[in-house]
């Protein structure tokens, strides 16, 4: 068992502590720090950003050798906590009573947590399971100064957490899975701009990410499930059919192929995926595969005709029509203009 204890100011120190126990390093890039840890204690990372009003991320992607507990001290750092399991599970409990019970996080679980003045917040960590864990963090007193404008269309439960600058109170909610969650943080990693403007796009995944986390305890509180009647395991099913259609988007999907695949009913996979992506099986195909087309028309020297064929379309006129339709101009106007800023530059 190893115990790490931390008593830091910030999320910083938090990671500094962190890599006190278990080594690694600490590398920073335009305000993203990443601790790297390949040892007999851990392998894999944990990555933190801290913004200007109040918020930081901070995510783990690595596996512990040992079960790890956190103990961390609420005196000199409390923020609310918005967590979501991606992959493996932990637990939690608070440190006020030795007998209290420890809750588990599971995976595509939403949860927020904080603690009182001066109390603990026990974190606790499996081995040998891969974990992935998003952790978007809320001090109270600056983001109240810079972001909680018309904070009352939060429910009355969730307003006080927030008002509760002098940290008096504990609160924690554990909700049910959320796969739309699990979609906006998987898109963290996608990011592929460089310096500010990552850090920009961070920033307004985390916004969406919160009001997410946000939106799904209102709907709980207000005695409103998830709109579903699939079960978690036909969720992650179709979540992870959806992937499989963006890595091989030239194969010809059918709405009957797909559930001969999954094992899901027709009338189940079209539920699920307006449920997740708002879209019709049909219609998240054609815009993945639309999505395709643009970058590769923006990144390649294919001709039109070539990407057409490439991603699974078989008619370029259809292809032009809907490219179109989504974005304003035909797939030979964006190429042109693409050639022409190239050129510029």
């Amino acid at each position: 068992m190893i115990t790490i204890r931390i008593d830091a100011k910030d999320t910083a120190g938090t990671v500094a502590q962190i890599q006190q126990e278990l080594g690694g390093q600490i590398i920073e890039r335009w305000g993203e720090y990443t601790l790297s840890i390949d040892n007999d204690l851990a392998k894999g990372n944990i990555k933190f950003i801290t913004f200007d009003w109040g918020v930081s991320l901070l995510e783990y992607d690595l596996t512990f050798f040992d079960e790890v507990t956190l103990i961390m001290d609420a005196s000199q750092f409390n923020p609310i906590h918005f967590a979501y399991c991606m992959e493996g599970y932990c637990g939690h409990k608070f440190g006020y009573q030795s007998d209290e019970e420890i809750r588990i996080l599971e995976q595509f679980q939403s949860v927020i947590i904080t603690s009182r003045d001066g109390g603990y917040n026990y974190g606790y960590f499996p081995k040998d399971i891969k974990l992935r864990i998003n952790v978007i963090q809320i001090s109270r007193k600056p983001f109240i100064r810079k972001r909680l404008n018309h904070g009352e269309e939060l429910n009355k439960q969730l307003y006080r957490v927030f008002l509760d600058t002098d940290h008096e109170k504990v609160f924690s909610y554990f909700g049910t899975y959320n796969l739309k969650l699990a979609d906006r943080i998987g898109a963290i990693s996608k990011v592929k701009g460089k310096g500010m403007i990552r850090i920009m796009q961070i920033q307004g995944l985390i916004y969406q990410i919160l009001s997410m986390h946000m939106l799904q305890h209102n709907r709980e509180v207000n005695n409103k499930p998830l709109p579903t009647t699939l079960l978690k395991r036909e969720l992650k099913l179709i979540r992870d059919c959806a992937k499989k259609i963006e890595k091989n988007i030239s194969t010809n999907y059918t709405l009957e192929s797909i559930s001969l695949e999954t094992g899901l009913t027709q009338a189940k996979l079209q539920e699920g995926f307006k449920l997740l992506y708002s879209q019709t099986v049909t219609e998240f195909i054609r815009n993945a595969r639309l999505e395709v087309a643009r970058d590769m028309i923006s990144n390649t020297e294919l001709s039109i005709s070539e990407i057409v064929y490439s991603i699974g379309f078989s008619s370029r006129s259809y292809f032009s029509k809907i490219f179109k339709e989504k974005y304003g101009i035909s797939p030979s106007e964006f190429k042109k203009n693409k050639m022409l800023l190239s050129a510029v530059a």
